[in-house]
């Protein structure tokens, strides 16, 4: 018994020593995806994979010239090339919004990162990744295809995320990571204020 008790006390004290290391980890994670994810945004496939998000969103669908659901027809699968399509995604803005935001989410995600070093860089990162995350979240009630559709049988809309659903919950992660990684790099601001 005095061995398990030693071996737990052991794993407690380790995992207490792998905080610190924990939130750089936490860090880096929003990196690999803001970099990741902003550098898709430059291929076509990502830019008009986000066009429902963006379209129906009150905040973001200012960016495109065409409203919703005029996009409804003009859905590409990943991978698909219809040169129509692909047109109506130029003179929608699809193709420049994308890169815009792609741009903007790998500063993020850079930022971010850079709060391992630099802590007030950290935090504005921080703040920016919890501010997107945010308006990511929105698009749970801002967009249809975020839940199962009617199409006849019992299973459909809240709580049954579509897979485009599933997508977007999984923010809630990212959004608890930026507030420990901006709890952190605070924490880090105001010690140093008082050294």
């Amino acid at each position: 018994m005095n061995q398990v008790m030693a071996l737990v006390d052991w794993v407690l004290h380790l995992s207490a020593s792998l905080k610190g290391f924990g939130v750089h980890l936490i860090r880096v994670a929003i990196f690999i995806i803001f970099v990741w994810i902003g550098g898709l945004k430059f291929f076509n496939y990502e830019a008009e994979g986000i066009v429902p998000f963006v379209a129906n969103s009150p905040f973001m669908s200012f960016f495109y010239t065409k409203d919703a659901p005029e996009y409804k027809e003009y859905k590409l699968k990943e991978g698909e090339v219809d040169v129509k399509k692909q047109q109506w995604h130029e003179a929608n803005g699809t193709y420049v919004f994308a890169k815009g935001l792609g741009i903007a989410i790998m500063t993020f995600g850079i930022l971010t990162l850079l709060g391992i070093v630099w802590p007030k860089v950290g935090f504005v990162g921080a703040g920016l990744v919890f501010l997107m995350t945010i308006g990511t979240l929105s698009f749970l009630v801002t967009t249809p295809e975020c839940w199962v559709p009617d199409l006849g049988g019992p299973e459909h809309g809240f709580p049954l995320l579509s897979g485009a659903g599933r997508l977007v919950i999984k923010d809630v992660c990212i959004l608890a990571g930026a507030v420990v990684v901006g709890a952190d790099c605070a924490q880090r601001i105001l010690a140093r204020r008082r050294d």
